[in-house]
């Protein structure tokens, strides 16, 4: 072979080579990149090719695609309900997905391993293929019922209620909340106008409360001071006598920390039960200061409270009672101030726990995804997050929070034939706010069905400064709701 012969098939070679390296690095490298590119117009109309999922509440369709007959944009996706349902729902959008349109993404669209036989049997039949349908957690009725309650309060707010038991969400309302229509339309303009309208708007209707925000739980945080309390020593219970000083005094500190108002606890001397009934301060903070941060850390751990982040399946922000500071921060933490921060859920799996006999399970939405067909792919299972406190302990604190509601600030969450148990918050926000009204609860004290954490966002002024007075009467009527009364 002459030299310009081997000169030319050696550059044959290398061009083959490079051509080969090249669709390898396309095809492994950069598949993903390209794929999500925006340019990538073929996988924009793909996404209108297949027949997403329901997402669905029992009977109830939250979310579901409509064939348009459109040859581009064949199915889009439509929430009957948007408004009430959108925090959980969330979105499916032209070049983003949220909330469960996300998390269940690849089920909802079809692609996901899991569907690997169905498609497989579609394909032999010559069937069009189609997403799963995921079922949800949540009761209709007590989801209707807290979406109305809380706005007709006219303020923002969350609530979420829990099956103690199980886990399960039964409602997941946000409030200012968003139309989700708008925002699946394959029209990226439109969508992109109306994204940018609801993100700038400072109400933030966008943001889920429930699970996204931390608020500072006020007086409802004490629950979980005298779960470390009764775990600190099993002598003592609802009639054990504490100190309680219309003012404590705090060391190293001119703040000195009182009852709500200045006003008196009791006699100076009272029993557990009335120190929670009455939701006073000092007894609260006096009882911290002798168990110490870490005793009261620990508690709060056990509820879930600075552990593992919390998915179900939504991300969940972190609680946390803050760091350890002194003596007069712990007294603050102690009755749900200072740096003391915790979302409605976590709020809602404390009021559980107790529920529970000291049980707290995982939360989770989503309670079963099929295929098409009706195959089952997956089927929710309860899962024990941790024991919080002894049984016989939760029931003392179950004693308390009933006394609560019969004889205390909770009146107001009283259900006529129910054992209501309960423990209202009033939390101090920020100078020139009116403070957050809060409140949970749990039905029926014998047999807990639901229970139920809410937060209304400055919702406590004036005379009726108290989460007694705004947030119980919200929670009953979810409560209501549940219980079918």
């Amino acid at each position: 072979m002459n030299g310009p012969l081997k000169r030319a098939a050696l550059a044959c070679l290398l061009m083959f080579g490079l051509l080969m390296i090249n669709v390898n690095y396309l095809q492994a490298v950069r598949a993903e990149d390209l794929r999500a590119d925006s340019r990538n117009t073929r996988n924009f109309y793909a996404q209108y090719e297949v027949e997403r999922g329901r997402i669905t509440a029992g009977d109830k369709v939250l979310a579901e695609s409509v064939d348009t007959g459109d040859t581009k944009f064949r199915f889009q996706r439509r929430y009957p309900e948007g408004k009430l349902y959108a925090p959980i729902t969330g979105f499916f959008a032209p070049e983003s997905q949220r909330d469960i349109e996300r998390t269940e993404n690849r089920l909802l669209n079809g692609t996901s391993a899991d569907l690997l036989i169905r498609r497989s049997i579609d394909l032999f039949t010559a069937k069009r293929s189609k997403g799963a349908n995921v079922d949800l957690t949540i009761n209709p009725r007590a989801q209707e019922a807290a979406y109305k309650a809380l706005g007709a309060s006219g303020k923002k707010g969350a609530l979420v209620a829990i099956e103690p038991k199980t886990g399960a969400i039964l409602a997941m309302v946000s409030i200012p909340t968003y139309d989700p229509n708008p925002l699946s339309k394959p029209d990226k303009g439109e969508v992109n106008k109306a994204y940018n309208k609801l993100d700038k708007d400072e109400d933030k209707p966008l943001v889920n409360r429930a699970i996204e925000r931390t608020y500072p739980p006020g007086s409802t945080f004490k629950v979980v001071t005298m779960a470390a309390y009764l775990e600190s020593d099993d002598t003592l219970g609802p009639e054990t006598q504490v100190d309680a000083p219309q003012v404590l005094d705090l060391p190293n500190t001119t703040a000195d920390l009182p009852n709500y108002g200045g006003a008196a606890c009791g006699a100076g001397r009272v029993t557990l039960s009335f120190a929670l009934e009455k939701s006073c301060n000092t007894p609260f903070g006096k009882i911290a200061m002798e168990l110490g941060y870490d005793a009261l850390k620990d508690q709060a751990f056990k509820f879930g409270i600075g552990g593992e982040p919390l998915s179900i399946p939504l991300p969940v922000a972190g609680s946390g009672i803050g760091p350890e500071e002194d003596q007069a921060a712990l007294a603050q933490a102690s009755i749900g101030q200072r740096s003391n921060q915790m979302t409605p859920l976590q709020m809602a799996m404390i009021a559980a726990g107790i529920a529970n006999n000291g049980v707290v399970m995982k939360p989770y939405l989503v309670n079963r995804i099929a295929d098409a067909e009706g195959g089952e792919i997956e089927t929710a299972d309860p899962e024990e997050l941790s024991t919080a406190m002894s049984e016989d302990n939760a029931r003392k604190l179950q004693e308390m929070m009933v006394n609560v509601v019969n004889k205390g600030t909770a009146s107001a969450a009283q259900i006529q034939g129910v054992t209501v148990g309960g423990k209202t918050g009033t939390a101090e926000t920020a100078e020139g706010r009116d403070p957050h009204a809060w409140f949970i609860s749990y039905a029926p004290a014998e047999d807990p069905q639901v229970a139920v954490a809410l937060i209304v966002e400055s919702g406590s002024a004036g005379s009726d400064a108290s989460g007694g007075h705004t947030a119980a009467p919200i929670a009953k009527s979810v409560m209501e709701a549940v219980l079918n009364r």
